[in-house]
């Protein structure tokens, strides 16, 4: 049952992390009407997390590997919590809010590199795709609480009251994990030396994280301008279209649920993850079509690409912290977060640029494009049971 416990706990982390990491976006509407900011500088307030959270992920992915999970977590998230409390009081400047976004984000990025760790240590390799699927819901159930409470806060209470409450909900869940948290058993390592740098010999780590990082675009395109679109195009208010982009995130959620149960029954990650992404690209040129011409299935398209983009994320986590060990688990798995959040700093103010010189439909093709790149850059798979066996290296409960 601890296992279990702390599958609950990684996740609840990385859910608050999420919701203010990626929460921005769906106070799109409001900054724009009180700060009065363009679609653009909004663009660039949405990226500043993911920009605290890109400058501190390898750090904290060694100071996990160094120091252990629990500490790691509790720190960062409390740092984040409050940074974000300290911005609820200067949301009526976009400067201020916006370093104090970035200092946020640094803080939330121990939450990227070691939860993740946290639960692949507690399961083996044949629940290890489900346990992880489970996990990396917290991305969407995360946005989807954004989703719903952000644009009502907003309303009613201002920017203050909205950013207020992501402060709160990251100091509870790092309060929980300092209390309740175990950082998982590891297999002794002194006397077999130094553990080997899985990136020597081998480039399929390196093609993981280019592909995963491709695979950002069309998940935060959809993501971060579908509520806008839905006002700007379909005339929905703020809060029916975060009510909307809510249920898709929950769509999406379990979507990673089943794609981690996939992966476990077929003994491999890759595969299913080059499918998906060929998918993706599909449905993102079909979002792309309902954008240019807009009707009552634009909506539906926008929940099915929300939910679909949103599925492949935890089979290349998985993969990268299989095929890296415990040894290098932290490192790996923060470059590798590197790599998405650093494309996911720059596809809201680029692509925000685009739609603005454009329409939303050219962005949305964009998306289809790139995530047809992923789809070829994803490496050829092997069963991750094999890969780990192999390599000597698996990652022990």
């Amino acid at each position: 049952m601890r296992r279990w416990l702390m599958l609950a706990l990684g996740t609840a982390a990385q859910t608050a992390a999420c919701a203010f990491v990626y929460g921005v976006p769906y106070l799109a509407d409001a900054l724009r009407r009180q700060q009065h900011l363009t679609l653009t500088e909004v663009g660039l307030l949405v990226a500043a997390p993911t920009t605290g959270l890109v400058l501190a992920l390898y750090l904290w992915g060694a100071a996990a590997d160094r120091w252990g999970e629990r500490r790691v977590i509790a720190i960062g998230l409390g740092a984040a919590a409050l940074s974000l409390a300290a911005a609820a009081h200067a949301a009526h400047g976009a400067v201020a809010l916006g370093l104090l976004l970035i200092l946020a984000g640094a803080g939330g990025a121990s939450v990227y590199s070691a939860s993740g760790r946290l639960v692949m240590g507690w399961f083996s390799a044949r629940e290890r795709g489900l346990a992880m699927g489970i996990r990396q819901t917290s991305t969407p159930l995360g946005m989807g609480v954004a989703a719903l409470a952000m644009p009502p806060l907003a309303a009613g209470h201002g920017l203050g009251g909205a950013v207020g409450f992501l402060a709160a909900l990251c100091g509870v869940i790092a309060v929980l994990i300092a209390l309740f948290a175990a950082d998982p058993a590891r297999a002794a390592r002194a006397a077999a030396g130094p553990a080997p740098n899985p990136y020597r010999g081998s480039n399929t780590l390196w093609r993981i994280h280019g592909s995963a990082a491709m695979l950002v675009v069309p998940q935060f395109t959809a993501g971060a301008f579908a509520l806008v679109l839905l006002v700007d195009v379909r005339g929905w208010s703020p809060v029916h279209a975060g009510q909307l982009i809510a249920v898709a995130q929950g769509l999406g959620a379990v979507a990673r649920v089943l794609v981690g149960r996939w992966s476990d029954a077929v003994g491999e990650r890759l595969r299913p993850m080059r499918q998906l992404a060929a998918a993706t690209c599909a449905l993102v040129a079909g979002t792309a079509l309902a954008a240019a011409f807009p009707s009552p299935l634009t909506p539906a398209l926008l929940v099915a690409a929300i939910a679909l983009t949103a599925s492949t994320n935890g089979l290349s986590f998985t993969s990268t912290a299989e095929l890296a060990g415990p040894a290098w688990s932290g490192r790996a798995l923060g470059l590798h977060n590197t790599g998405q959040n650093l494309t996911a700093a720059l596809v809201p103010p680029a692509m925000a640029e685009l739609i603005s010189a454009t329409s939303y439909w050219p962005g949305f093709v964009l998306a289809a494009a790139v995530a047809g790149g992923a789809a070829f850059a994803v490496p050829a798979g092997r069963p991750a049971a094999a890969e780990s066996a192999e390599r000597g290296r698996t990652i022990t409960a």
